[in-house]
Parts: structure tokens; sequence; C-alpha cells
């Protein structure tokens, strides 16, 4: 599964949930709030921009937002809602590929760069944001915290998430640090439509080592974009990574 396959016209058809999911007012709205306190004033740069979730109303906030994103079907839906001149778009990869000018915040959002399923691109996606930073400029991650202690011994899968309508598997391979997220959503019908992606797990600390290769320093880390504080037993975490403003 690469990602061209996996983001296709029907996955970016399905992608928008306006008013619910990560489309809620109560989590789209303190990502939109905290990324528009860390941008300064100045311009932001969003890694993978897909459908334009945050960066549509992180532009309605003022903030000049530019994209990279790989998927043609995701730029495609991103135009309905946002031209080209209110928010530019770069067609690639956002491990390598270069936006023109220099922003004040670079973003990554919704664990995202777990779909660099190798530990180089992960790397060279941290070095890529510092590219695009000046002296001063952060670099935003929100990533999950991988639940192994939940995994029992010579057990591979686990059972993630479970609602009304949907079921949702993980499948680990501890050996590569992989773990392909099974998606089982289901009707009244006998049909169950079934999607999967793969990534990469990274650590915090293996996170934290990723950006000083890459010449940033942790700022801040807290469980939420509200300031919760981040804890052992936190599911997932917003991490702020800065260039030394005396670089």
């Amino acid at each position: 599964m690469n990602q061209e396959e996996i983001w296709d016209v029907d996955a970016a058809q399905r992608y928008d949930t306006p008013g619910t999911g990560m489309f809620a007012p109560e989590i789209l709205g303190p990502t939109v709030d905290r990324l528009a306190e860390l941008a300064g004033g100045g311009a932001a740069l969003e890694f993978a921009i897909g459908t334009g979730r945050v960066a549509v109303p992180l532009a309605g906030r003022g903030v000049p937002v530019t994209g990279i994103e790989l998927s043609l079907p995701m730029i495609r839906q991103l135009r309905t809602r946002a031209d080209e001149a209110t928010i530019p778009v770069i067609v690639g990869d956002m491990a390598t590929s270069v936006a023109p000018g220099e922003y004040t915040l670079v973003y990554l959002v919704y664990n995202t760069v777990s779909n660099l399923l190798t530990q180089a691109e992960q790397v060279e996606c941290f070095r890529n944001a510092a590219r695009h930073l000046g002296p001063g400029g952060r670099f935003v991650i929100e990533l999950w915290v991988p639940e192994l202690r939940k995994l029992p011994p010579g057990q591979k899968a686990m059972v993630c998430e479970s609602e009304f309508g949907y079921i949702g598997l993980d499948t680990y391979d501890v050996l590569r640090q992989h773990v392909v997220s099974h998606h089982f959503r289901f009707d009244e019908s006998k049909q169950a439509r079934l999607t999967r992606t793969p990534h990469r797990y990274i650590w915090p600390a293996e996170l934290d080592l990723m950006a000083q290769l890459a010449g940033f320093e942790l700022e801040s880390r807290h469980a939420d974009w509200s300031g919760a504080e981040f804890t052992a037993e936190s599911r997932s975490h917003v991490s702020v990574y800065r260039i030394p403003p005396n670089r």
C-alpha cells in the first residue's frame, strides 16, 4: 500500500465530515487557536495539507497558509473550499518537497508523520521543516503514543476503537515499528467496507532525537491542543520544536 493508492478519489470524497469526528468544533477549534498563536503573525506551511481541514480555518484567521500534498484527489477536494491564490499547494512528498518563501511555522497534524514508513524518511521530514524556517521558527507535530502496553505477549493485533457502525483494528510488527490500521465500517446490510492505512510509529524520545538531528530544540509538549499536561497515560501529544533564535 503506497500513499497514492490510499489517498485516492474515494478517500478524498469521504474524508471531510463537517461538524463531527476530527472536524468537530471542540477538536478543530483548539487546533486552529494554538497554531494561529504559534505562527506569531508570520506565514505557516502545512505538510500533508489534505483537504484543508486545518488550513482553511487557519487562513480564515488571517494566517497566510501554504501546503504540501502528495495526493491530487485530496488537493481537488481542497479546491472546493479555497482557491490557489488563497492557499497555494505544492504537489509532492512532505519529506523532500520545497515550498517557496520562509515561514515562522511548519505544522504536521493528526498523526500524519507516521505515514512515512521508514526512520530515514521521518528524519528527512524534520530536515525539510527546518529548511523552511528561519531562526526562532517552529515545527509542530501532533502524534499518537504507541500503545504497546495493551498488546499481550505473543499477540499481534488489538481493537483500538469500537463504536456503532465502526471497528478499528491495529496489527503490529514490533521489529520494524510498523502498524497497519484496519478500519471496518458497516451498516444494516451484510456488507462491511474495509480500508487500511500503514504507519511507522514513533516514541516521543525518538521524535526528539529526530528534531535534534535537524537543529531543533523541544519547546513544549502537551497532551492536546488545549495545553493539557502530558503524562505517562497520555494517548497522544502535541510537540512544539523550535529553531534556536540565535542560530
